[in-house]
């Protein structure tokens, strides 16, 4: 029996689906039996140590050990990434790939895509022995397409990453919290950033747009 989700998601309808967006930037399609995050970006924080910067360590495995979390959490038959699964092509350290072949040989039963994305362009597919299917977006899965950058679709609702939504709140006292976010509308998704070492775009509010929030294990939606 798989492990019960140590927290609830939230649940909404993309196109007359119902889809659970989880406090781990990710989002559940049960009907697929698909589970979808974006901007892992993988080997970031290796990169930036190799530029000097002194940027913490253990970044992959926390998002690996995630990644597993949540395929243990929910029956997925598929795991789509929806672009820059690796940072950069600095990133493809031996130790990196390692840990990577390690965490695939734990979840071969499960049926991997990536959307290619801007940073995918530059590091490279992932390495073969990943058994891992590298498509262009646009990619439809059932009613959605899958990209990395946000864009409308003429029949399909997109789902995307990219620009890492973040959003700020404001309290009484001048305090500010800033949170990632979910955002959709009519035609199309975009999800938070998936990676623990990634930044956030603040964006606009538009109308018609619905915003969740994502903090302290809840994803809620906002005003």
């Amino acid at each position: 029996m798989s492990a019960q989700p140590a927290s609830p998601p939230c649940t909404t309808q993309w196109r007359g689906e119902t889809v659970h967006l989880l406090p781990q930037h990710a989002v559940w399609w049960p009907a697929g039996a698909t589970l979808l995050v974006a901007d892992v970006h993988l080997g970031k924080a290796a990169t930036y140590r190799q530029l000097g910067q002194p940027v913490p360590a253990g970044t992959t495995q926390t998002n690996l050990d995630g990644l597993s979390q949540l395929l243990t959490a929910y029956p997925a038959r598929q795991l789509v990434f929806l672009g820059d699964f690796l940072h950069a092509a600095s990133s493809r350290t031996a130790s990196l790939l390692q840990a990577l072949r390690q965490w695939r040989a734990q979840h071969t039963a499960v049926h991997m895509t990536l959307v290619r994305g801007n940073h995918d362009d530059r590091a490279g597919d992932p390495p073969a022995e990943l058994n891992m299917a590298v498509v262009d977006e646009p990619w439809l899965l059932g009613p959605f397409a899958c990209c990395h950058h946000p864009q409308t679709h003429p029949s399909h609702f997109v789902l995307a990453g990219h620009v890492h939504p973040v959003r700020h709140l404001s309290g009484p006292g001048r305090d500010r919290l800033r949170l990632p976010c979910f955002v959709a509308d009519d035609a199309h998704a975009i999800l938070p950033a998936y990676g623990a070492f990634t930044g956030g775009q603040a964006l606009p509010v538009r109308p018609g747009q619905q915003w969740f929030g994502v903090g302290g294990g809840r994803v809620w939606r906002l005003p």
